[in-house]
């Protein structure tokens, strides 16, 4: 791409107040993207037209990532304007390569003597790429950004991470072009450093981005958060570097509109996974999403391994699948069902349609939040789908803003991850009301709203017209 001069727009248009505003989305994780982080984007892209805001989203052209799926292309309005702009990371099978560990055991001395060089010079490129490898996105992303902004008026700028990295760039775009910028945490990035798959846990990585993160902070005319308690968490930050930057909390939520069709009577297939109704008298419990330390499916499994042992009867006619990512360790853990007489259905990543009916097929839903510290402030993108999804939820979560959601809905299913003993009671209870024909529940219909995209993408058009009017 040819970018000129990187000088503001002179711009002469009506004043904001009589005419649609503009956003410039920054989101590196975007569709053809998969994920439940790329929801997020996509949602606000779909809705924020209806509250008055056009958007431009900038994302990458070549997305280093591990998973796709073309049908969250379907939401986007034919009126949103995408930018791509080239990312020079490689592909994400050799940036696993460069992550792994590699075991030196039984091996020749030259041999490992090599693999030892390969070693430093592998941790030397880490430490290099902070925030993340992603920063090797910013270069084009930045010149990129500098051409819309130039051609087009926007009224402000909005990055969504992770990638953390992402920040710089609306932290240049704001300097050059002097708009407000609001910074999305879809995770905290002190939680993702301690968590996420692939962060940088050394020492000196903590240092380094924990300045990095009080730097963007300072250029921030607001930030957001995606829980009550996160928001609460980066005001401090924000309180202690003495801005006067607003933080708003703004959920994930759910899209009623990927609820209007029904389970098919027939199998539907797509991207290889078939999703058929369960048997008669058969439980089907369906966990979607990524199974890692931040969700581990160990207490479900010692759950299921407590009925089998108790009730091998009723054992027998549990389905357990699962639909995501999930982590080798993970994967162990599950593969211990196969040992008791419950059936396990395992599949990899699949579209989010997919993923809706085979959540539309269950006869219950899991929610899953390990019991680590910085739990209670998380709060799983799938909660609202599985609210909306009006099915028997069980959730197994440490005490926070999950557990407080959950029990304002479904008070009787939500047990603690050392409650093994009650997990099993509730599966025994639902197993054996397996035959009664599944019906959907109900829910306060006013409260479950307050979380669809739609209203929490209203929310985000109120901020962002109150920074406008500031401005």
């Amino acid at each position: 791409m040819t970018v000129a001069t990187l000088e503001p727009p002179q711009h002469e248009t009506a004043p904001t107040s009589q005419r649609r505003k503009r956003l410039l989305l920054v989101a590196y994780n975007f569709p053809p993207v998969g994920g439940a982080g790329v929801q997020r984007p996509v949602k606000w892209a779909k809705y924020l037209g209806s509250f008055g805001w056009d958007v431009t989203v900038l994302t990458t052209l070549n997305p280093s990532v591990p998973v796709r799926d073309e049908s969250l292309l379907a939401d986007l309005p034919r009126d949103v304007e995408v930018v791509r702009a080239r990312t020079w990371e490689p592909d994400y099978s050799v940036k696993q390569n460069l992550i792994a560990a590699e075991s030196t055991a039984r091996k020749g001395i030259v041999r490992r003597l090599k693999e030892a060089v390969r070693g430093v010079a592998k941790r030397c490129i880490k430490l290099a790429l902070q925030p993340d490898p992603q920063v090797l996105w910013n270069y084009h992303a930045i010149r990129a950004g500098a051409a819309v902004l130039r051609d087009k008026q926007h009224d402000a700028i909005l990055v969504t991470a992770p990638a953390y990295s992402s920040f710089y760039i609306g932290a240049a775009l704001k300097r050059r072009f002097g708009l407000p910028l609001i910074l999305d945490y879809r995770d905290e990035w002190d939680l993702s450093g301690k968590y996420l798959e692939n962060a940088q846990r050394d020492w000196i990585s903590r240092v380094v981005q924990s300045r990095m993160q009080q730097q963007l902070l300072r250029t921030a005319d607001a930030v957001v958060a995606t829980t009550r308690r996160s928001t609460e968490a980066l005001a401090e930050k924000l309180t202690l570097l003495k801005r006067t930057a607003a933080s708003h909390c703004i959920y994930n939520g759910y899209d009623a509109e990927d609820f209007e069709s029904r389970v098919p009577d027939s199998a539907a297939s797509q991207n290889g996974c078939d999703v058929l109704k369960p048997e008669r008298g058969t439980f089907r419990l369906v966990y979607t999403g990524t199974l890692w330390n931040l969700t581990d499916i160990e207490p479900l499994v010692r759950g299921i391994e407590h009925l089998d042992n108790a009730r091998p009867d009723l054992s027998r006619r549990l389905e357990l699948v699962c639909v995501g990512r999930k982590t080798a360790e993970q994967s162990a853990i599950l593969n211990r069902i196969q040992n008791t007489s419950a059936r396990l259905v395992s599949i990899d990543y699949c579209e989010h349609s997919t993923a809706l009916q085979w959540l539309r097929s269950a006869s219950g839903v899991c929610l899953l939040l390990s019991d680590v510290p910085g739990a209670d402030r998380v709060v799983p993108a799938k909660l609202f789908e599985y609210l909306a999804i009006r099915k028997d939820m069980l959730a197994i979560s440490p005490a926070g803003e999950t557990a407080e959601i959950v029990q304002q809905f479904f008070p009787q299913g939500h047990f603690t991850p050392s409650q093994v003993s009650a997990i099993s009671d509730w599966l025994q209870h639902q197993i054996s009301a397996a035959d009664v024909p599944t019906h959907e529940l109900s829910v306060d219909e006013t409260a479950l709203r307050e979380f669809s995209r739609e209203s929490q993408t209203e929310r985000l058009a109120e901020i962002l017209n109150s920074l406008v009017t500031q401005r």
